[in-house]
C-alpha cells in the first residue's frame, strides 16, 4: 500500500466492479475486462475525447488562475476594491453555475469558449476567495520586516504574499478540479460531438454500455492524472511546505 497505492486502489476497485458485474445484469454492467479490451481497442477515439476535455479544463484552470490572483489579491490589498467586489463574489458564489450554461452559450457561441467559460466560472470563485483569505490571514509584521529590509513591489508579492497563499491555492485547484469534471461532463452533452462526457451519454443513449463504462474509466484516469499534476507542482514550488 505504502510502495504502489495506486495499484491497491485499483484492485479494490476492481474486485467491487467484478462483484457487481456477477451480481446485475451483465449486459448492464460489462465487466473489467471486457470495458478494458474496449478501451484498448478503440484507444483513438477515446484518446480525442479524453484530449478535447483536457484542454478545455487546462485552459479553464490557466485563466482562472490569472483572474483569481488579480481579483483575490487586489480586494485583500485595496479596501475599497473589498468593499466593492467581495458583496458581489458572496451574491454570485451560491449560484449553481451550470445555470449560466445557456447565456454562455449565447454570448459565447456553441463551440470550445463556452464550455471554458462554465468551468472557469466555477474555479474563479472558489480560487479568488481563497486567495483573497490567504493574504488576509498574513500578519502585518510580515510587511514591514520586508519593507524594513528595503524590499517593495514585486519582492513583497514574491517573498511574502506567494510563499503565503500558494499551498492553499493548490488545495482549492485540487477541490475545484472534482466539481470542474462534473460539469464539464454536463455541457459536453450540449452542442458537441467531442469529449469524454458527450461520449458517456452518447454511448448510454445507444445502449452500448461497455463503451459507457470505458468513458466513465477514462474520466476517473482523467482525474488522476490532473491530480497528481497538481501534487508534482506543489511538491516543485512550494519546497518550504
Amino acid at each position: 500500500m505504502k510502495r504502489h497505492p495506486y495499484i491497491y486502489s485499483i484492485f479494490i476497485i476492481f474486485i467491487i466492479w467484478y462483484l457487481a458485474h456477477l451480481l446485475v445484469m451483465k449486459n448492464i454492467v460489462p465487466s473489467p475486462i471486457e470495458t478494458f479490451a474496449y478501451i484498448f481497442k478503440n484507444i483513438g477515439d477515446l484518446g480525442i475525447n479524453v484530449l478535447v476535455s483536457l484542454y478545455r479544463i487546462f485552459t479553464a484552470i490557466l485563466i482562472t488562475i490569472v483572474l483569481g490572483f488579480v481579483v483575490g489579491i487586489g480586494t485583500a490589498r485595496n479596501k475599497k476594491i473589498d468593499q466593492f467586489i467581495t458583496p458581489l463574489l458572496y451574491t454570485l458564489f451560491p449560484i449553481p453555475k451550470i445555470a449560466f450554461l445557456p447565456l454562455l452559450m449565447l454570448f459565447l457561441g456553441l463551440g470550445d469558449a463556452s464550455k471554458i467559460a462554465l468551468v472557469s466560472l466555477i474555479l474563479f470563485f472558489q480560487i479568488s476567495i481563497t486567495i483573497r483569505d490567504g493574504v488576509k490571514k498574513i500578519h502585518p509584521s510580515y510587511f514591514l520586516s520586508i519593507k524594513s529590509l528595503g524590499g517593495h513591489g514585486f519582492q513583497v508579492y514574491k517573498h511574502v504574499i506567494l510563499p503565503a497563499i500558494l499551498p492553499n491555492l493548490f488545495t482549492s485547484i485540487r477541490v475545484s478540479i472534482g466539481i470542474s469534471i462534473s460539469v464539464l461532463f454536463f455541457a459536453e452533452n450540449y452542442a458537441t460531438n467531442l469529449g469524454i462526457g458527450y461520449f458517456i451519454m452518447d454511448s448510454w443513449l445507444k445502449l452500448d454500455y461497455t463503451a459507457m463504462f470505458s468513458g466513465i474509466v477514462l474520466i476517473s484516469l482523467m482525474g488522476t492524472f490532473l491530480f497528481n499534476i497538481i501534487d508534482i507542482l506543489e511538491r516543485k514550488i512550494c519546497v518550504w511546505n
